[in-house]
């Protein structure tokens, strides 16, 4: 297998690996406008670039209890056409790693199970790769990804 780029980022206290063709470009997200009636995974609209994104938590999208405040950092995807700004905790380092299968019988939470899609390793230690595309329909929405 070849190296490939990733963006490594914090969620939830996690440190994940996202693969730098899901990322278009990395903000600071300063105004969320709520959206009525959106998932609760929705934080709201925000202006980026002269173009409107939708906020997705992405602590709420797994499934936890959303951040007790604001980072305003977050990575732009684009999914379906459309832009998402995937707000994160913090961001780390961009750097290329060897993607790795998830091994069979790897233990791992319910809540990063929709998300994780492989391993990179840093210094010794596992990180998880992510597909944010997964979290955009939210944690009780269906996989739109295909993925079982």
């Amino acid at each position: 297998m070849s190296e490939q780029l990733f963006l490594i980022a914090q969620i939830a206290g996690q440190s994940v690996a996202i693969d730098a063709n899901q990322v278009e470009s990395v903000v600071d997200i300063a105004h969320v406008v709520a959206v009525p009636r959106a998932e609760g995974h929705v934080r709201g609209l925000a202006a980026l670039r002269s173009r409107v994104v939708t906020v997705i938590d992405t602590r709420a999208a797994l499934g936890l209890a959303p951040a007790e405040r604001d980072t305003g950092r977050a990575v732009i995807t684009p999914v379906d056409g459309h832009h998402y700004a995937m707000l994160v905790d913090a961001l780390d380092d961009v750097a290329p790693f060897e993607s790795q299968p998830m091994a069979v019988g790897v233990p791992l939470s319910p809540v990063w199970q929709r998300a994780g899609r492989g391993l990179v390793e840093r210094d010794g230690e596992p990180i998880l790769a992510v597909d944010l595309a997964a979290l955009v329909p939210g944690p009780d929405c269906a996989d739109h990804t295909g993925r079982d």
